[in-house]
């Protein structure tokens, strides 16, 4: 597609009058960041154009209407004095009409119109429908008593921070949605696109920043990120927008914060948050798909909804269903995203006869030593034996061992040194597995109760039940019966 001009930036005047009178307007340092960054991106200047002298009171002009006629992309700087303004709402509307009237105004799912909230505003009634269904690109932030307030450098380091992220994400955006358009829709044979879509759900307000963090990584990487419109505030109309994101994707991810979230007008009166994990679950159930769930550790909430919800995740393994739960550092959740995010190994065949049977034995690093018998024991029944990775970088020890316990014939859970919360989280790793493509069938996944005897070992010995060994009192190759028959079932079939 041919356009005279790539950018055109829509504001209301007011709105670029400076704080203090020694610094530049808002808009004029917007305007100048996003030409120096789009043009980078570019690897060109940036063709950005905005009136600077014309003012609210004169007529809307002939040069105004000659602009928006051979504009790529219309950005809008929306605050509540633009919204007031005719001059302003004109051309947003005359912009719009202009472009579908040459049914351009969506191209490949994304719309010519950006919309850049300076402020917090309602656009529902006032612009173009196509305005109100956007994400937009939020350049404010609230204080602790939840005023808003804008992110201008004039406020300190951490907002000038916030404002240069939020333009880079934004000149990111603006250079890919340039190159589409100048390179038009891709044809019939054209291949279709490399990376999968991922879904990055909702999320409350103190994880937004995280979430744009991780939305810019993953669209820099090549992947198509859901949603990519607001989606509805009907309960029923929500739910069903989600799921029909949720079978476009390979992968869920899901940031818990302190806040509720959103709350979609419906029966259940849910969070965005809880009702997006809890689609995404169900969607792991039914047709595989990968979720992470980023669950900082010591998370609290002041709400009590919202802290349930926080308790639910850690103990409730339904609402874990499918997810690496996460639990450091937002770069520990960015790891496991693109591990998540590697294609699956490809499934090789049965081991040829006579190779030895390999069995997972995962253990506290403290039980190494404790775990020496019963590894000698495993050996001597022509077993070969593998203990997890403890040392190194946290992602490559991680997919280490995932990819330990994908490789074996049995998985023997060593509850020694390692605590209840341990053991929980363990078996709840293991559950998530079941679905994942392996190199061999598991013949077997049993727990063995090893010392120190404690309360929740007891119970479990007391109970008996046949996933369990027991071997608080001694360990022979009678406590180990159970593995070993699996195993020879296995041989056999």
């Amino acid at each position: 597609m041919k356009f005279d001009r790539q950018i055109f930036i829509s504001y209301a005047h007011l709105d670029n009058q400076p704080l203090t009178a020694d610094q530049a307007g808002w808009v004029s340092l917007f305007h100048s960041t996003l030409q120096t960054l789009l043009s980078q991106r570019l690897g060109a200047p940036a063709d950005i154009w905005r009136d600077d002298k014309l003012r609210g009171n004169d007529s809307f002009s002939d040069e105004i209407l000659k602009q928006l006629a051979g504009t790529a992309i219309f950005v809008s700087i929306l605050t509540p004095r633009y919204l007031k303004s005719e001059w302003c709402t004109r051309e947003i509307r005359s912009f719009c009409q202009q472009a579908e009237a040459g049914q351009s105004l969506v191209v490949d799912n994304k719309a010519r119109v950006i919309k850049v909230l300076k402020l917090p505003v309602d656009t529902g009634q006032s612009l173009p429908p196509v305005v109100g269904q956007q994400l937009g690109y939020e350049f404010y932030e609230f204080d602790e008593d939840h005023t808003p307030r804008e992110l201008d450098p004039a406020y300190g380091d951490k907002p000038r921070q916030a404002f240069l992220r939020k333009a880079n994400k934004l000149a990111w955006d603006l250079a890919a949605q340039l190159d589409e358009l100048q390179r038009g829709q891709p044809a019939a044979n054209d291949p279709a696109p490399a990376k999968p879509a991922v879904f990055l759900a909702e999320c409350s307000r103190d994880r937004r920043d995280a979430r744009e963090r991780i939305e810019a990584e993953l669209a820099c990487c090549g992947y198509t990120v859901l949603p990519d419109q607001r989606l509805p505030d009907d309960e029923d109309e929500h739910l069903a927008a989600v799921d029909a994101l949720l079978a476009r994707c390979v992968l869920s991810i899901h940031l818990i914060g302190s806040g509720v979230g959103r709350v979609p007008d419906g029966d259940r009166q849910q969070s965005v948050v809880v009702l997006q994990n809890e689609l995404a679950a169900a969607r792991s159930r039914s047709a595989g798909l990968r979720r992470v769930i980023w669950l900082p550790a010591g998370l609290t909430s002041p709400q009590p909804a919202q802290q349930a919800f926080i308790d639910a995740l850690q103990n409730d393994a339904a609402l874990q269903f499918g997810a690496d739960l996460v639990t450091g550092e937002i770069e520990t959740a960015k790891a496991a995203i693109h591990a998540a995010l590697k294609p699956p190994p490809v499934e090789a065949p049965p081991p040829a006869a006579g190779t030895a049977q390999q069995v997972h034995l995962l253990c506290d690093a403290a039980d190494r030593k404790a775990a020496v018998p019963l590894i000698k024991l495993l050996r001597s029944r022509g077993l070969a034996v593998s203990l997890p990775v403890f040392v190194g970088d946290a992602a490559q020890v991680r997919e280490a061992n995932l990819q330990l316990a994908l490789d074996c014939d049995a998985i023997l859970l060593y509850y020694g040194a390692g605590d209840e919360a341990w053991k929980y989280h363990q078996q709840n790793d293991l559950l998530k597995l079941r679905g994942s493509p392996r190199q061999r069938p598991l013949r077997a996944s049993l727990t063995l109760l090893a010392p120190p005897a404690s309360d929740d070992k007891e119970v479990l010995q007391a109970l008996a039940e046949p996933d369990v060994l027991d071997a608080l009192g001694g360990l022979d190759e009678a406590t180990l019966a159970p593995l070993f028959t699996a195993l020879a079932e296995g041989v056999r079939s």
